[in-house]
């Protein structure tokens, strides 16, 4: 979906432990950049490559990643996006889900209990559907971070992107703004759920208290359109739903 001139909102179809889902990845390019914001599971790049295609864009002239957080969901396609680029990619990402992202550190959100369900769930299913997702599990993807981000830091392309620390979902989550058309990327820090606009889920966030906090950092910024990593675009007046988050 094209939401202004130079933001595509990215459609991709996803299936993670046997469930089908759909994330939004964002492209935003100008004269100079074509920027990738997340990068989708391992394997996912002929998915990537082709909604790119469909929209009339080129897969080619990807030059930089943005990476909002270190979930595999996110990250997992990286790797194979610079591998199948015949030039330098540069990957950007919060100095906290660095060494996570690189492989440095793993960070694991989910209880040994939980990882025993999942592990369980996993040895059920037939073996082809098995083997890349123990792979994905024991063996999580990593790639290298060329330019390392921090709150406040502003991109100049594209109109001026400001990089909003958000943690709570992980250490280095981050939310993008993009200044020109007035569009919010929010990664998993926000969701629809019913056509209304949510925080983050408890399930999968470590820790709720800073992840409600840094909702309140949008605040400061007129924000038009919001585009949820799960859950698509959210139009309806967002400053209102935001500010009525943080007070719930």
């Amino acid at each position: 979906m094209k939401i202004t001139e130079n933001v595509e909102m990215l459609e991709i179809s996803m299936n993670m432990l046997g469930v089908e889902s759909k994330i939004f990845p964002t492209l935003i390019w100008d004269d100079n950049n074509m920027i990738l914001v997340d990068a989708g599971l391992p394997g996912a790049i002929k998915t990537i490559e082709d909604e790119i295609t469909r929209t009339g864009l080129s897969f080619d002239k990807i030059n930089q990643i943005i990476v909002t957080h270190t979930d595999i969901d996110h990250i997992g396609g990286i790797q194979d996006i610079k591998n199948e680029l015949d030039h330098p990619v540069i990957v950007m990402a919060h100095k906290d889900d660095k060494p996570f992202i690189e492989g440095e550190k793993r960070f694991n959100k989910i209880t040994p209990e939980r990882m025993a369900q999942l592990q369980e769930k996993i040895m059920s299913m037939p073996e082809d559907e098995r083997k890349p997702l123990l792979e994905m599990f024991q063996n999580p993807t990593k790639s290298k971070v060329e330019k390392v981000l921090e709150d406040g830091t502003e991109l100049p392309c594209c109109g001026g992107i400001i990089v909003i620390h958000t943690p709570g979902h992980t250490p280095g989550h981050i939310c993008l703004y993009f200044k020109k058309d007035k569009i919010l990327i929010a990664g998993d820090l926000l969701h629809i759920v019913d056509g209304e606009l949510r925080g983050p889920y408890p399930h999968n966030t470590p820790d709720m208290e800073a992840a409600i906090d840094s909702i309140k950092k949008f605040s400061k910024y007129d924000i038009e359109k919001i585009v949820c990593y799960h859950s698509g675009l959210y139009t309806s007046n967002p400053n209102q739903k935001l500010a009525e988050l943080t007070e719930k």
